[in-house]
Formats: C-alpha cells, structure tokens, sequence
C-alpha cells in the first residue's frame, strides 16, 4: 500500500502528455480502457484522467486500482459512467488488455532491484501490438512528482519495453533542470552518479541552461526552449517545439538507461 498522500491536479502534466501522445492510439482502440494503478486515499486522479482522456479519446474508460480495501470502498461515490474503482495491485484487475497502465508514485518504496519485474508484469497486461493497423499497443506509464505537480519524470514502455523517458516541469518554479533529479522514478534515481548516462544528461541539461541565461528575459519558457534546442545536439530528444513549450522534454530510454 502506498502513502496515499494526494492532491487534485496532481497529475495534470502527465495526463496532458499522455492525451498528446497516446490519444490517437486511444481513439483508434474499439473499447480503450486505462487503468489509474494505485489512485491513493482519494479518487482524485483516476477522476481527472477520464476527464483529459475524454477530450482525446471520447470512448476511452478509466479503472481505477488500489490495494487497500478501504480505498476503494471510500472511492465509489465518485463512480460514473465510464469509471469505476476495483481492488487489486500489480496483476491489474480488468477484463481484457487495458490500452493504458498508469502508474505513478506507486514505485517509491520499492527496492530499484524489483521494479524490473514489475514493469514485466505490468508490461504483459497492455494490449499487443498490431502492425498491420499500425498500433503500437498500449503504454505503460511509471513515474513520479512531487506533492502538487511542480515536477514530474517518467518512463514510457509498450508491451516490447520501455521507450522513453519525460522530464516535465513548471518552469517558474525551476533554479536549474537538474532540480527534477529528486523526481527520477525508481528505475533511475540511485542512478544519478558519475559514470551513468542519466547523471551525464542532467549535467548537460544544467549547461545547456546556464548557456541559454540570455533569454531568461524573455521568460523561463523561452529559456527552456533555447536550452532543449542545445540539449538535442547531443542527445536523443524525440519531441519538438510543441511540447518544450510545455516545459517538457523527451529522451529515448536507451540513451538513460542505467548501466549493467
């Protein structure tokens, strides 16, 4: 069981990201089902997730799994057409294949040996993928933000594996990107050292961004945007303009991924 400790928009950068990038996969899926795994002491995201998700996919359904029996019992006043709240944990207690598997925050307390295996699981339990209708399948999304939704980083995988991961951020509230390193999912947090791609990427992001301090007056935003164009030189940014704007950036997985 998780702390628990929610609060409403918490996961607003995350749904928004997921709404951009995996809507059309949503929209193209008969009967699109996305699970919110391990929703907290209060209902508050998995409600928030169909609302967002809606606006992408009018047909998607959202599930919202917790482990704690009091949890779940406490969360169905606020069921509805298109969400229910079920309980169960990591075998994900859906019928079918869920198009979507969020689950945020729930790794935390998780020793970095066992996320492996959990991401397998979880990875088993998302629809396939289909290349003779160009479906990618259904995404899994781990990660972690802090108490409001300032900071976040995830990971993305598709049933083949993990994709990538986002570093997301409210930029007024940044000194410098390597703040987010306290958000790194479990996957990667002990993974912040000399030697390891992900402590490289930070440091370079830290540069890019001392590098762009002349548009600062122009705004944060323009500034991250400057630093992120630096950043793409050197490293696998799969994302563009649109989504720097956001206070965004995406890198590919491999490029991050923890050595041995």
């Amino acid at each position: 069981m998780t702390r628990g400790t929610t609060n409403p928009n918490r996961l607003r950068r995350m749904d928004r990201w997921i709404a951009a990038v995996h809507g059309a996969e949503l929209r193209r899926t008969a009967d699109p089902v996305a699970v919110d795994l391990g929703y907290g002491a209060a209902p508050w995201t998995a409600v928030e997730l169909l609302q967002r998700l809606r606006g992408a996919a009018p047909r998607t359904r959202v599930v919202g799994v917790e482990i704690e029996p009091a949890r779940v019992a406490a969360a169905q006043p606020y069921a509805r057409e298109g969400l229910v709240f079920r309980h169960g944990g990591f075998e994900v207690p859906v019928s079918g294949r869920p198009s979507l598997i969020r689950a945020a925050n729930v790794l935390r307390q998780y020793e970095e040996g066992e996320v492996a295996a959990v991401w397998e699981r979880l990875r088993t339990r998302l629809a396939p993928a289909d290349p003779a209708s160009g479906s990618r399948g259904g995404l899994l999304v781990e990660g972690t933000c802090d108490e409001i939704g300032r900071r976040h980083v995830w990971v993305a995988l598709g049933p083949e594996g993990p994709r990538t991961v986002t570093f997301a951020t409210r930029l007024g509230s940044l000194d410098r990107p390597s703040d987010l390193a306290e958000r790194l999912p479990k996957a990667l947090i002990h993974r912040n050292v000399p030697g390891e791609p992900v402590h490289a990427f930070l440091r370079d992001f830290d540069r890019a961004w001392a590098a762009a301090a002349p548009y600062a007056s122009y705004g944060a935003r323009q500034r991250w945007i400057r630093a992120v164009r630096r950043l793409t030189a050197d490293w696998p940014v799969t994302d563009g303009p649109a989504r720097w704007r956001q206070g965004e950036v995406t890198v590919t997985w491999d490029a991050l991924a923890p050595r041995a």
